[in-house]
């Protein structure tokens, strides 16, 4: 896999969990507002999101479990931080939801 396509993944990658991410945020904004049905959408959409992200980054794992050299470069080591900084966030609005509710 040639360095420009790995990026393109990363591309995804961030697109899909910083649509999460956004999604998240607004849904702490319901929640503080006592928009719980608006919020629990927000939180389903976020992880339709991060599920799509997981999907790319899925992607490039088996590409690597099969063998194949992937030029990684800075795009790609972005997306995979993104994701997880995402991921936490994610976990974090949960137990903070609980809080709301």
């Amino acid at each position: 896999m040639t360095k420009e396509e790995a990026s393109m993944i990363g591309f995804e990658i961030v697109a899909y969990s910083g649509d999460a991410r956004s999604k998240l945020l607004l849904a702490v904004e319901k929640a503080k507002q006592k928009n719980f049905d608006e919020c629990d959408k927000l939180i389903a959409e976020a992880n339709e999101c991060l599920n799509d992200a997981h999907k790319s980054q899925t992607e490039l794992l088996q590409i690597e479990a099969r063998g194949e050299h992937i030029d990684i470069g800075f795009i790609t080591v972005h997306a995979q931080d993104h994701l997880m900084t995402t991921i936490l966030l994610k976990d974090i609005i949960n137990n903070l939801l609980d809080i709301y509710r």
